[in-house]
């Protein structure tokens, strides 16, 4: 072939994008636009970060080895069970190189829980963390920005938000969250069921200490939802474990 010649893959031939970095992409362009920046952390993290910098006590059933990967060599080390411990290392980035608050970040990766597999659940998955830290954040924030993102996601829909009281240890209050989509565009088997999207909450001042910043000045908020459920429902895939099979009959579809 001579030097300069141009070619490209027969149509059939071309590449997929795999749905979960397709979410993510777009994720981050619906975040971007509200003034998120885009953070991540290690997959191998410390038990400080994964645990006790985020008000997680020694004695937390989470801790436990059912749920928890730890490596065997006593280091304290862990894989990430979520993706909450970027919070605590992009809020010690930003203070480090004296950036006081607001701060927007969102964090969107992989994480392990040792748990058994399902049609819901993996022991490997993605989540995607969102936090905003200022002096007047308040919960309806959290609900506005929550509100405009799936706006954006489910375009077409009418989608409504609500909040249910639980209990996280570096939320206070903690909540959470339902989501509902309402309208003609919506498959039937989702149109107008509330389904439960993600946990959220105030950031517990324990956190802001840890990380080094003023909880009596600042105040934020914290979301985690998983994007292989999200990815379930904007897809209206079956199963969970289909995003880890490698199959390409799968990815194809996409």
């Amino acid at each position: 072939m001579e030097e300069g010649t141009e070619t490209s893959l027969p149509a059939g031939r071309r590449g997929h994008l795999h749905p979960i970095s397709s979410l993510i992409r777009e994720a981050n362009a619906i975040f971007g636009k509200m003034g998120f920046t885009f953070a991540s952390g290690p997959l191998l993290e410390s038990e400080w970060y994964n645990f006790d910098a985020l008000n997680v006590p020694k004695d937390h059933p989470a801790r436990d080895m059912q749920d928890t990967f730890f490596i065997k060599d006593e280091s304290g080390m862990v894989l990430r069970t979520h993706t909450s411990p970027v919070q605590v290392r992009y809020l010690e980035s930003q203070i480090k190189n004296g950036v006081l608050p607001p701060y927007r970040v969102i964090v969107p990766g992989k994480v392990f829980r040792n748990e058994a597999t399902d049609m819901t659940h993996e022991a490997e998955f993605f989540q995607i963390e969102g936090l905003v830290v200022g002096e007047d954040i308040t919960l309806a924030h959290l609900r506005g920005t929550l509100e405009q993102f799936f706006a954006e996601l489910f375009k077409g829909a009418k989608v409504e938000v609500r909040f249910r009281p639980s209990f996280f240890p570096f939320t206070e209050p903690s909540v959470e969250v339902d989501m509902r989509l309402v309208g003609e565009s919506v498959p039937l088997k989702l149109r107008d069921r509330w389904i439960e999207m993600m946990g959220a909450g105030m950031v517990h001042p324990n956190v802001l200490q840890n990380a080094g910043l003023d909880a009596q000045k600042y105040r934020g908020f914290a979301f985690g939802m998983g994007l292989d459920r999200l990815a379930l429902l904007r897809w209206a895939i079956d199963d969970v474990r289909l995003m880890h099979s490698a199959d390409l009959r799968f990815i194809n579809q996409f």
